[in-house]
């Protein structure tokens, strides 16, 4: 749908003056006679009208209703990432904030459709397993919410078809595809992001050719109806999951393909008209999209206004915008003098020291220095407490004995008497890294090795260190390392606690610290009384660009870091395939269990149709390097157009994949398995017809019409719709106990269900050896 094939541009006559618009319809040319549409098969003719295009999509829609609907109750406990989902919902009811990597808007939606059916947040949602009934969730209208976008997806999916130019039978043939899925149907009748996110990629998909359709009304009202439409519908789909980014990234490219030709001066030769549509397609497809994704996150705000499960993940000025946070209710101003407990931000150990001593030697014969050991462990102890030392003149009383930004100070273990210090000596564990021990405190030989400054994070001069809030890192005056820790444990010398090494980067992100507690002042008495201003019980205000910003940062910081192995994970190259699924839930009494598959029949029918597809191209490309045309030019403009344009959403949804590191899973697969199924039936129609259906483009007033021309797939159409329907509904039968969780099955049973050998269904009965 891009523009004109090279094929076309050889026909062209030469020298004649061109208008600064071309408004011949020359995505599709037609150099063949006039086809009168009676001469079409009679079935054809019958299944073109309206009122048959109404039944069929009709019929399609009803039965996509049906099948996800189908026991929507069943089970009736948390299923995979219902344990996150559900649980966000009831966040937003009860008004808590929490922190997860996908944008909120699908989320939001399932916090509205909660409020709808009454639910008042308070289940947990806590495993997999937990019951919705004992605990009266109405979790039956959450769930309705999936499945009511998910049964809509079909007739989306018809009507790109149709609108694409293809017949009625062809547009249900790649409706069947998503109708008849296992996969689409499991992921749409359970409180998961999936189904919303392929609902608006459909509808950016469908609007986006409705579009393109009226470019020869360029401006008028409809045109920019439909242009904003498709930034409205992307925007919901990127707002839905973060992977719904690759929508943005699909619709970007096609726009780009759709500039580059309007760019050409044999069809404009007025620049100001390509700027023109340049800041339309700005305003219609980056303006109005950013917008929409704003104001998902200006709700989310807006609702979660009170202190929640996430707000350790935010920054304390974030923190203390919520109501309850322990930041605004509990922090105060540390002093010198102050006994306080440090905690590391991300593994939350305290720094903790012990009389025990390095060994003398590791075990790859590096040497220590035998100094006291200083690590991180996981819970309160009395070792965990240190006394913050001035290194300068301080007042006796005043604000002056307040600790701030950038100030040098020791730190005195209150149980052995000894200052931390760090020095050019390998930590135990990382050679690269220096070792953390402490010095005798009436010892100053050292004094310069237990020099720390105190740099807060995103602080400024004279800015108070406060508990709670404060986020600091302590970095080594001398050598300039800051304290860090890790995730691996020290051997069984150290009680297998962590280490605490100095990592030679000063800037090191992940070396935050904060301060857990201030246990007394100077004199052992309690603090929490002491300030003369104690922080104000109202919540503070920041900024929503700032918010936005730290939020978007988290939310790519995490998703990269979900790199832990999950015994479900595969590789992308295996999802069109089928060779892997997920289990989503299993019932052991009952022996039921949910196995997250899609239907063999119809994703092996795509991988079929895109290798023709690619093959066809290719051969194309081949025989017109030789000056033939095996393809006639309506045909060929719409493969390399219109199908050109589903392989652009299928290959943007995922390539990708194979270029992240984190955890993978089948159902990242499914935006791109909805293309391949658009892909599928218009192979289809080009193997049962040389022709297509001609024109599909809206004319405008001044455009010069080309001949028409129909689509005929004759009776065979019809015929193998129902031979495939027959057999995707045979296969959806044959997997619907794993796909509804219901009847359960036994191991004999489980086994013939197992169709690939890479599938890992539970309660499979052992198989032995026939003796011979």
């Amino acid at each position: 749908m891009a523009g004109p094939s090279g094929s076309q541009a050889r026909q062209r006559k030469p020298a004649t003056p061109e208008p600064s618009v071309d408004n011949v319809q020359d995505d599709e040319h037609v150099d063949v006679v006039y086809q009168n549409p009676r001469n079409r098969n009679p079935v054809e003719q019958l299944l073109e009208t309206h009122q048959a295009s109404v039944i069929v999509v009709s019929i399609l829609t009803a039965l996509s209703f049906a099948l996800r609907f189908y026991k929507i109750n069943a089970p009736d406990q948390v299923v995979f990432d219902e344990v996150h989902f559900g649980k966000f919902a009831s966040y937003y009811l009860r008004r808590e904030y929490y922190f997860d990597v996908h944008p909120p808007f699908a989320k939001l939606l399932f916090g509205l459709a909660g409020w709808f059916v009454g639910f008042d947040g308070n289940f947990q949602f806590e495993t997999i397993g937990d019951s919705y009934t004992t605990s009266h969730v109405p979790y039956v209208g959450l769930r309705a919410l999936p499945a009511i976008l998910g049964s809509l997806t079909v007739p989306v999916v018809y009507s790109i078809m149709k609108e694409s130019g293809y017949s009625t039978i062809i547009a249900a043939f790649s409706a069947c595809i998503i109708l008849f899925d296992n996969a689409h149907v499991a992921q749409s009748r359970l409180i998961l992001l999936d189904a919303t996110l392929i609902f608006f990629l459909a509808l950016t998909v469908y609007a986006y050719i409705r579009f393109r359709k009226l470019r020869y009304r360029e401006f008028t009202q409809e045109w920019w109806t439909w242009l904003i439409a498709t930034g409205a519908f992307m925007a919901c789909a990127w707002g839905s999951k973060v992977n719904g980014i690759l929508a943005v990234v699909t619709i970007g490219l096609a726009v780009l393909i759709d500039l580059w030709d309007i760019l050409d001066v044999k069809k404009n030769e007025n620049i100001e008209h390509f700027w023109k549509h340049f800041m339309a397609r700005a305003v219609g497809l980056i303006l109005v999209p950013f917008v929409i994704y704003l104001s998902f996150f200006y709700i989310h705000f807006a609702i979660l206004t009170h202190s929640g499960p996430g707000d350790t993940f935010m920054s304390p000025a974030f923190q203390e915008t919520l109501l309850g946070n322990e930041m605004l209710l509990n922090s105060h101003e540390i002093r010198f003098y102050d006994t306080v407990t440090m905690r590391h931000k991300e593994s939350k150990v305290f720094l903790h020291s012990h009389i025990e001593r390095y060994p003398l030697t590791y075990e790859d014969g590096r040497v220590s220095s035998q100094g006291q050991q200083v690590t991180g462990y996981g819970h309160n102890d009395t070792n965990n407490v240190w006394q913050i030392v001035p290194t300068k003149s301080i007042p006796e009383t005043g604000r002056g004995r307040i600790v701030r930004h950038n100030d040098v100070v020791q730190l005195l273990h209150v149980n052995t008497r000894t200052h931390l210090l760090t020095h050019d000596v390998a930590s135990p564990l990382m050679p690269t890294n220096q070792e953390f021990t402490t010095w005798p405190k009436d010892d100053h030989t050292r004094y310069n090795d237990t020099l720390f400054q105190v740099v807060l994070l995103e602080g400024h001069e004279g800015q108070a260190w406060k508990s709670k809030a404060g986020y600091f890192r302590l970095v080594h005056v001398p050598t300039k390392v800051s304290m860090w820790t890790h995730s691996k444990q020290l051997p069984d010398w150290a009680f297998n606690q962590l280490e605490i090494n100095g990592n030679k980067n000063p800037t090191e992100k992940t070396a935050t610290w904060f301060v857990d507690d201030i246990i007394a002042d100077e004199d052992g008495e309690d603090v929490s009384e002491r300030d003369e201003k104690l922080p104000t019980k109202e919540p503070k205000s920041m900024n929503f660009f700032r918010k936005f910003a730290e939020l978007q940062l988290l939310m790519l910081q995490h998703n990269a870091g979900l790199t832990a192995s999950h015994p479900y994970a595969s590789s992308p190259i295996n999802w069109p395939f089928l060779l892997s699924g997920i289990s989503f839930w299993t019932e052991t009494e009952s022996s039921k269990q949910i196995y997250l598959i899609g239907n063999l029949v119809g994703w092996w029918t795509c991988v079929v149709a895109l290798s023709v597809y690619i093959g066809v191209l290719g051969a194309d490309l081949l025989a017109r390097r030789r000056g033939i045309d095996p393809i006639p030019d309506p045909a060929r403009n719409r493969l390399w157009n219109n199908v050109g344009f589903f392989l652009l959403v299928w290959g943007v949804h995922y390539a990708p994949f194979f270029l992240m590191n984190r955890q993978l899973f089948v159902h990242h697969y499914l935006p791109s398995h909805l293309a391949s199924a658009l892909i599928a039936g218009a192979v289809l129609n080009f193997v049962l017809s040389d022709t297509i259906n001609y024109p599909i483009s809206v004319r405008g007033p001044s455009t010069r019409s080309r001949p028409s021309q129909y689509s005929d797939i004759g009776i065979k159409g019809p015929v193998i719709l129902v031979i495939f329907g027959l057999a995707m509904f045979g296969m959806f039968v044959f997997m619907a106990p794993l796909t509804y969780g219901t009847p359960g099955l036994d191991g004999d049973t489980v086994n013939n269900k197992r169709l690939l050998t890479t599938w890992t269904l539970h309660f499979a009965a052992k198989k032995t050896a026939e003796s011979i």
